[in-house]
């Protein structure tokens, strides 16, 4: 009796990892993929999702950063089950024989999935880009005009006060009484203006 139970387990237990080995992997994210484009961009491939996969390729070129993200379900296609890892590197092997990761790339194809189902294939869902030296343009905005409001300044400064015209001295008889007048009675900087009143008021 003790046999038959013992044999019994083994029985249940090899029949679990049997059960084990032929489970489909389920995930199919693996490391990040690292690749040069033909004009020697710095791209990224990560990937995310286990039936429905999502794929985003993010590059770095001399002037901007653009990427892009792709959907599917690889899992459709059996290679693909059996070696998620030759798939990708096919992907990226592909992409490194482009200028441009994200153009012209609406579909991602692989020799090794040719005959699979249509949804089996990456599509694009989405993309963009932005200026590498979008930071660098925002800081010569600011100097920019930084320097305007500085020019406006000098400019201001050097326009100042407007210059006091000099007086014209009056041309009547008088003239030498009410000079006299006018010192005695009036500022230095008033002495033509002083003189020229009190030269009306005498005749």
């Amino acid at each position: 009796m003790k046999r038959f139970a013992l044999l019994f387990l083994v029985v249940i237990c090899g029949m679990g990892g049997l059960g084990q080995k032929l489970k489909p992997k389920k995930r199919s994210n693996g490391e990040d993929i690292h690749f040069r484009t033909k004009t020697k961009d710095a791209c990224t491939m990560s990937m995310s999702g286990d039936e429905e996969v999502k794929l985003r390729i993010g590059c770095k070129s001399q002037d901007m950063s653009y990427w892009c993200e792709f959907s599917g379900k690889p899992s459709v296609c059996r290679a693909f089950r059996n070696n998620p890892k030759i798939y990708w590197n096919q992907i990226a092997a592909e992409l490194r024989k482009l200028p441009h990761a994200c153009e012209s790339t609406e579909v991602l194809k692989t020799t090794m999935c040719q005959k699979a189902p249509a949804e089996a294939l990456m599509k694009q869902i989405a993309a963009g880009m932005e200026p590498e030296d979008l930071g660098n343009q925002d800081k010569s905005v600011q100097k920019t005009s930084t320097s305007m409001r500085g020019a406006g300044k000098s400019s201001a400064k050097k326009i100042g006060k407007p210059p006091v015209l000099p007086l014209i001295k009056p041309t009547f008889g008088s003239e030498t009484e009410a000079m006299k007048l006018a010192r005695e009675h009036c500022w230095e900087s008033l002495h033509g203006f002083c003189s020229y009143i009190i030269g009306i008021f005498r005749g």
